[in-house]
C-alpha cells in the first residue's frame, strides 16, 4: 500500500499573507480522495521529530533557537517566515514524516509526503522557507541506523539544493543530483555531485532528455540501495518564478521516468513535494497529484 504522510498542521501555521502557497496541502490530498485515487486509510499523521535525531544533521545552537523562539531579525528575512512555536512544530512534523516515509518505502517500494523538500536549509541556518533539511535528516536517520548503505538524492526542484549539497558535500555515501535554474534562486550555489544548471526557457523536451540521459548513469555508478525524490513542480511554464517551460504533461512524464526507473533498480523512494508557485493553485495542485496518481500506479497493486 503507498503510504502518504500529512498532518493538518501543514496548513494553518502561517500568518495570512503567507497562506496561498500552502493551499496545496490541503487541496492534495482533498482532491486524491475526491476522485478515488487514494482511500484514507493510505494516510498516516507523523509525530515531531526526536531532537537527537534531528542533531544527525544539524548545529545544536541552530536548533535550540528553533525551540526557544531566539532566531533574529536577519535569520527570519533569510528564511522568509516570522518565526513561531506552530512553524517550527510543523517542520519537527515534516521532517519526521519524510522518515516514516522511509521506513514505508522500504515495505512497499515508495512512500510519499505531502510536505517536505525544505533542501535550502543547512546544518547551522535557514533559507528560502526552509528551517530543517527533512531528506538530509532522514538520510542521516537511515545511515545512522544502517538502514541503507548508499543513497541517492534526486532533486528535481527548479531551485538547487544548496543546503542538501552542503551537508553532504563530504559524505560519500550519499550522491547528490540536482536539476534546476542556472539563473534562477539561490543565486551563490553550492556544489552538488553532479549539478545540471539550465537554461531560462529550458523547454520540456530539452529537459527530460537531460534528465534520461544521467539518471540511468548515476544509478549506475553510485549503486544505491534507497533514494530521495523532491518532486517539485516549479519547473512549470506556469509557475511564477520557476523560468523553465514544463507542461503539467511533462511533469508527470518527468515523475513517471524516475518511479519507473528506480522500481526496475529496486530502489525504494521516498519522495517530497518541494516547491510550486503557479498564479493559479488548480495548476499546482494538478502537477503535485499527478506524482501520487503515478506512484500509485506502478506501485499500488
Amino acid at each position: 500500500m503507498v503510504k502518504i504522510a500529512f498532518d493538518p498542521i501543514y496548513a494553518h501555521p502561517l500568518p495570512e499573507g503567507h497562506r496561498f502557497p500552502m493551499l496545496k496541502y490541503e487541496l492534495i490530498p482533498e482532491q486524491l480522495l475526491h476522485e478515488g485515487s487514494i482511500i484514507a486509510e493510505q494516510f498516516f499523521s507523523p509525530l515531531p521529530c526526536k531532537e537527537e535525531i534531528v542533531l544527525l544533521t544539524h548545529d545544536y545552537h541552530y536548533y535550540r533557537k528553533l525551540i526557544d523562539q531566539q532566531l533574529g531579525a536577519a535569520e527570519q528575512r533569510r528564511i522568509g517566515f516570522p518565526q513561531s512555536p506552530a512553524l517550527t512544530e510543523r517542520e519537527l512534523i515534516i521532517t519526521q514524516g519524510t522518515i516514516d516515509c522511509c521506513n514505508y518505502a522500504m515495505k512497499y517500494g515508495v512512500a510519499l509526503n505531502i510536505a517536505g523538500g525544505t533542501h535550502h536549509a543547512f546544518a547551522d541556518r535557514g533559507e528560502g522557507f526552509c528551517l530543517l533539511n527533512d531528506l538530509a535528516v532522514a538520510a542521516n536517520y537511515l545511515l545512522h541506523k544502517q538502514l541503507a548503505k548508499k543513497i541517492l538524492i534526486i532533486d528535481l526542484d527548479v531551485h538547487q539544493g544548496n543546503g542538501t549539497a552542503k551537508l553532504f558535500e563530504n559524505e560519500p555515501r550519499v550522491f547528490t543530483f540536482s536539476m534546476h535554474g542556472a539563473h534562477n534562486y539561490p543565486f551563490h550555489k553550492e556544489r552538488s555531485d553532479l549539478d545540471i544548471g539550465l537554461k531560462d526557457g529550458t523547454d520540456g523536451s530539452t529537459y527530460l532528455a537531460l534528465l534520461q540521459s544521467h539518471l540511468p548513469e548515476i544509478i549506475n555508478k553510485h549503486e544505491p540501495d534507497f533514494a530521495f525524490y523532491l518532486s517539485g513542480v516549479d519547473v512549470l511554464a506556469t509557475d511564477k518564478f520557476g523560468k523553465l517551460k514544463l507542461t503539467i504533461n511533462e511533469c508527470a512524464i518527468r515523475d513517471r521516468y524516475v518511479f519507473e526507473t528506480l522500481k526496475e533498480k529496486l530502489i525504494p523512494v521516498t519522495v517530497a513535494m518541494g516547491g510550486g508557485y503557479s498564479p493559479d493553485i488548480k495548476d499546482i495542485v494538478e502537477a503535485h497529484c499527478n506524482t501520487f496518481r503515478i506512484a500509485q500506479e506502478l506501485y499500488g497493486n
